[in-house]
């Protein structure tokens, strides 16, 4: 019989099967039906939905909306509103909000905001008829794309710098070998900058399901950001200077607290170094080839069977003597730790487990299993407070065979077949959840178990840890790598991106795997890498399984120079990084930082010849480049800049074309730095010098450079126990100042040795009003590598000509003049 559509329609209705589900189809906010001010706070109703407008201080105003708001949670956000001077009025058609920094007009009619600046510029506005809306459970803000906009940001995604014309996924995906455009990748952070016209903003979205970035990827008219379920919880960040953004960001989801300063030394690590007599190997080759380094890893073959707080008795027959052995020798040992609990009767975690029912479970109660490396396991509920307190007292156990670093692996949650399924359920910290909305979070509160049970069962002493997988505010207790890379020159500079952007977003302590995780790097590659990694946070040398050794002397004589060279040059600067990393407790600021945080408006920075440079610190510009690359392009922004190991000259505001070789990388300092260093030492366990050497580069712009000193062990700084100088410099005074020091801890450093970098007509100096001398010096900051090279030239020690002089480390004010 031949029906007509109308009919199969009228038909499929009187089934009760709707051809075309309601559910399916776009629900758009609405107009505004009321408006309920109350202090800081704009409550609106909508023809379908609530919306709840906070202002959380001058520069963020937090936007919520669900078809039905409910009790508000955050794993991310920290902090609570600040009381803030606001003014709100409304009229019939709009409702504004205004502080002293930013004002946000409110459209009623349909429903839409704008921010703007106080003169009425356009920050970022909602895109007028889509606004938000909902497609089922899945909800999205769509906003108005501005003239010349760029994207920055997102945390660990791949890609370029600037993000516009692509689309971006949040879920944390176990991305083993990831291609150089993959995405997702390992963790999770919604928070982005948008920059357009002289003006930036920043966009955090607090929403864990699954979430979904476009900045104009397959359309012309919008940038969005949306998620699979929950509600739309977005805050808004305003400053005129970019790093603000950042600063405001973290205020928000927190900085990362001061990190042991071993942690930052070179790191030997390999999948896997087994037994202890070949870890004693490895630490012992280090000091012999005067390599410096502070850690050494292992990966899953030091359990038994992989199975999760066991050690191999045959390959580890007394970890505690080993990890006692290796301190002594000035190595801390980090192990690696799977979620996974593997389902074997008598077996001790498991039992545990099963007594204090912490796994996450089906909806029926039953446990859920899924395989990874110890076979079927079971995964404790991170997201419950009940299970992180029984994590907390589970890695007792590494506290007591001398462990001192936790890396948290596998936490996406990873599983074979990587198809955990939705209706396994999670505690949520009371609030109840699915496998869809707790995914993204759980490796971050792996992390964060982790990081509480090391500092609750060893009191006032700094535990490093690492993690794959996180969501935003992961910096709280965690440092972040970017995963399994491959040895290949693209996923080198790809590394550089991801941790910029990371920088960009919060995570400040990152790192890569130098030399790549899968395959075999070149002798050139693996070379090139390790200089680059002398410049990241955290340096880690990682490679897999069944690859070649990638040790420093595993790829000939002259690359054991090369990388006893650029390590070397790291421990000298020390002091320098430690600072910056106290910048990053303090403010948020990242170490590996974008140019873009400085250069916002300049277009050549995000130009893909260029994009891949990077600040370490404030200071320090570094032009990463393929290994292969026999000359190289480096772009110098609006400054005067010193090559870090000649001194020579560059002027802003140029391109230049530059000769590369494998023996340097390409780093140069902006002019009017302070850069602090020390002598050499092969592990931090071991004392420098008492002078601590103080290179100044001369130049136009002022510089308030805060110089800082700990015990680099103990919370002990929290109470004060810290030692903190400004330090400025000052062109139009022809003066340096040390203020007067902060914080009750003595300084390791008796001396200070300033070295004058580029002040040719220095000829007489004065301390406080005292004339005092100075002397040439011959400064040169890496060894020659002299024998290696190709003409077969015996060239001197590369370096420069510079005036220094000593004076004491006084804690009380001091100036120099000239």
């Amino acid at each position: 019989m031949k029906m007509t559509f109308r009919g199969v329609l009228a038909t499929l209705t009187i089934l009760g099967l709707n051809f075309v589900d309601a559910d399916a189809q776009v629900l758009p906010i609405g107009n505004v039906k009321s408006v309920v001010v109350n202090n800081q706070k704009v409550n609106l109703t909508t023809d379908h939905a609530q919306t709840e407008i906070t202002v959380y201080s001058a520069n963020i105003i937090r936007v919520r909306t669900d078809k039905s708001l409910k009790k508000d949670f955050s794993y991310a956000v920290i902090s609570q509103p600040k009381s803030t001077k606001v003014n709100i009025s409304q009229t019939d058609d709009v409702v504004i909000i205004q502080t002293d920094s930013l004002k946000a007009v409110i459209q009623k009619k349909p429903y839409a905001i704008s921010f703007q600046t106080l003169d009425g510029k356009i920050i970022n506005q909602d895109e007028v008829g889509l606004t938000t809306s909902w497609v089922g459970e899945e909800v999205t803000t769509y906003k108005k794309m501005q003239d010349g906009e760029r994207f920055i940001g997102l945390g660990e995604k791949t890609g370029n710098l600037d993000r516009k014309g692509n689309g971006y996924t949040n879920w944390n995906t176990d991305a083993f070998g990831y291609r150089t455009d993959q995405d997702p990748i390992y963790s999770t952070i919604p928070f982005y900058i948008g920059i357009h016209n002289k003006l930036n903003y920043g966009i955090f979205l607090d929403n864990t399901y699954q979430s979904d970035f476009n900045f104009g990827a397959s359309n012309n008219r919008f940038s969005s950001f949306g998620a699979q379920g929950g509600e739309m919880n977005y805050y808004f960040i305003y400053h005129k200077n970019l790093a603000d953004i950042i600063t405001s960001y973290t205020a928000l989801t927190g900085c990362m607290k001061m990190p042991p300063l071993w942690s930052l030394g070179y790191q030997q690590n390999r999948y896997s170094y087994y037994p202890d007599t070949e870890v004693y190997r490895i630490a012992q080759t280090l000091r012999e080839k005067k390599i410096p380094a502070d850690g050494i890893t292992l990966d899953i073959h030091y359990m038994d069977n992989y199975k999760l707080f066991t050690w191999d008795k045959q390959r580890f027959a007394n970890p505690l003597e080993m990890t006692k052995k290796l301190s002594s020798m000035g190595f801390k040992t980090t192990v690696i730790v799977d979620p996974g609990i593997k389902v074997e009767k008598n077996y001790g975690a498991y039992e545990r487990g099963l007594t204090d029912n912490i796994f996450i479970k089906y909806p029926d109660s039953t446990n859920y299993s899924g395989q990874v490396w110890p076979g079927w396991c079971h995964f404790p509920d991170f997201t419950s407070d009940k299970a992180r307190n029984w994590w907390k007292k589970e890695v007792k156990f590494f506290a007591e065979t001398g462990v001192s670093g936790i890396w948290n692996d596998m936490n996406e949650i990873a599983t074979w077949g990587q198809k955990m399924p939705s209706n396994v359920l999670f505690d949520y910290d009371g609030m109840k959840a699915s496998h869809k909305q707790a995914h993204n979070v759980y490796g971050m509160q792996m992390a964060r178990a982790s990081f509480e049970g090391i500092t609750e069962q060893v009191p006032n002493k700094r535990p490093f840890i690492l993690t794959r997988a996180g969501y935003a505010g992961m910096q709280r207790y965690t440092a972040k790598w970017t995963g399994d890379n491959r040895s290949e020159d693209n996923h080198m500079l790809l590394g550089v991106r991801l941790m910029n952007s990371l920088g960009l977003s919060g995570v400040a302590f990152t790192g890569m795997d130098i030399g790549g995780f899968t395959g075999n790097p070149t002798v050139g590659l693996y070379a090139r890498w390790i200089q680059i990694g002398a410049f990241n946070p955290y340096f880690r040398n990682h490679t897999a399984v069944n690859t070649k050794s990638s040790e420093p002397w595993s790829y000939g004589e002259e690359v054991l120079e090369i990388s006893r060279n650029y390590i070397s040059l790291r421990y000298k600067m020390l002091p320098y990084l430690y600072s910056a990393f106290y910048e990053a407790s303090t403010s948020g600021q990242p170490i590996m930082r974008s140019l873009a945080i400085d250069y916002t408006h300049d277009d050549k920075v995000y130009d893909t010849q260029f994009q891949n440079q990077f600040f370490f610190g404030k200071a320090i510009m570094v032009a990463p480049f393929e290994s292969t690359d026999k000359y190289g392009k480096v772009y110098f922004p609006k400054a005067t800049w010193y090559n870090l190991y000649t001194a020579d000259k560059e002027q802003g505001n140029q391109e230049k074309i530059i000769q590369l070789n494998m023996h340097k990388l390409p780093v140069y300092v902006k002019e009017s730095s302070i850069i602090p260093m020390q002598s050499l030492i092969q592990t931090t366990a071991e004392k420098p010098t008492d002078t601590l050497t103080i290179h100044v580069y001369k130049g136009e712009l002022n510089n308030n450079y805060v110089y800082y000193e700990d015990d680099g062990d103990s919370y002990n700084y929290e109470k004060g126990e810290f030692f903190k100088r400004v330090i400025s410099y000052s062109p139009s005074t022809k003066s340096l100042v040390f203020d007067k020091v902060e914080g009750n801890y003595k300084s390791k450093f008796n001396y200070i040795k300033v070295v004058f970098t580029g002040f040719d007509d220095l000829k007489a100096l004065k301390n406080t009003g005292k004339s005092i001398n100075t002397k040439n010096e011959f400064v040169s900051l890496l060894t020659p590598i002299s024998r290696f090279d190709p003409q077969g030239n015996s060239n001197p020690a590369e370096g420069y000509q510079a005036k220094s002089l000593i004076i004491k480390n006084d804690t009380g004010k001091i100036t120099l003049s000239w």
